[in-house]
């Protein structure tokens, strides 16, 4: 193997890293894509670490928001599962 890459030309590794580059961003397009179509990508994710007993260190509009947030979250869970139960009960019949 060592002999054959003496063998090549000079400048064959620009082309090496070209498709190497090229695959990563490829990859990282398709990553994107997936986190968009997958919800990934929410500003308002930031509000569903709190927890009720963190009232006293929010302000009222961000503890509302928070909860807000969170309703709709597990409203958009409850749909999302209920999607996956319809699609196995179809897949299985």
């Amino acid at each position: 193997m060592g002999n054959y890459l003496d063998t090549l030309p000079d400048g064959w590794t620009i082309y090496l890293w070209l498709v190497a580059g090229g695959l990563i961003i490829a990859v990282s397009i398709y990553g994107i894509r997936w986190g968009a179509k997958n919800e990934q990508f929410d500003e308002d994710i930031k509000y569903l670490v709190f927890k009720e007993s963190d009232k006293d260190k929010m302000s009222p509009e961000e503890f509302a928001k928070s909860r807000e947030v969170l309703a709709k979250q597990e409203a958009r869970r409850t749909e999302v599962l209920a999607e996956h139960a319809a699609a196995r009960t179809t897949k299985t019949t």
